[in-house]
């Protein structure tokens, strides 16, 4: 593999952008801002993608830029997303009360998404030494698990005082999920990857159904269909990997 040592500050640069998101979601979040909380795990995602790309386009790899991408990714896809979580939940269980007014049982629930921290940092060591994950996941990514958290206070601003909104501002629904997302993340089932091999439909049949179905959720419900996009891609992985063992 060449390298090319002269510009490997440039996707070392654009992770440490992604470092920057994911600290000022984290602050926005425990500020009570859940929106500007999640969009800044978007544009994390964002310099997450760039940061991969510059690598690629300019051959500047590197190991500390390996290290300082995973290190990035365990802030803006694993604290920031929890501390959504906690804010949530911790909205909904003690809203007028301080910490040292909670009882054990109370703060037990309120801190109990940041298990999403902890197996984020699990799947990301595990993604460092697992040479099975060069092409395709095995469990779910990061980003993907953090943009089901960052699209929720989006969701539940667009159906104020609907069912859909009672659901995910509920703190039993969001242990629940987060404890499935925890359990996602360091799973053995295998999705494929979103990259393109190129333009064929030869070749990349289930990136092209995945990419379909997007533009129709997108098209039906704009932001709320962020969360469905990901159990897409969480079905369509189950099915492909089903039927790669059926032929």
């Amino acid at each position: 593999m060449n390298q090319n040592k002269y510009f490997s500050f440039v996707p070392n640069t654009i992770t440490s952008f992604n470092v920057l998101s994911g600290c000022l979601s984290v602050v926005f979040a425990f500020e009570g801002l859940l929106i500007w909380a999640g969009l800044f795990i978007f544009m994390a995602t964002v310099f997450d993608f760039f940061d991969g790309m510059s690598a690629r386009l300019l051959h500047a790899y590197s190991a500390m830029g390996k290290e300082l991408d995973s290190l990035a990714d365990v802030i803006s896809f694993g604290l920031a997303p929890a501390s959504i979580a906690h804010v949530m939940v911790r909205n909904a269980v003690i809203p007028q009360l301080a910490l040292n007014e909670a009882s054990f049982v109370q703060l037990l629930i309120i801190f109990s998404p940041f298990i999403l921290t902890v197996f984020s940092a699990l799947r990301l060591a595990k993604f460092n030494i697992d040479t099975r994950q060069t092409e395709s996941f095995i469990g779910l990514a990061t980003p993907a698990n953090a943009m089901v958290w960052a699209s929720l206070p989006f969701v539940s601003k667009s159906y104020p005082n609907s069912s859909v909104a009672y659901i995910i501002e509920n703190p039993f629904f969001i242990i629940m999920l987060s404890a499935v997302m925890s359990f996602l993340l360091v799973s053995e089932l295998p999705m494929f990857s979103l990259k393109f091999k190129n333009l064929t439909w030869s070749s990349n049949k289930i990136q092209w159904v995945f990419m379909s179905g997007n533009f129709v959720l997108l098209v039906v419900f704009q932001l709320a269909a962020i969360p469905l996009i990901i159990i897409w891609y969480i079905l369509l992985s189950i099915i492909a990997n089903l039927l790669f063992k059926k032929h």
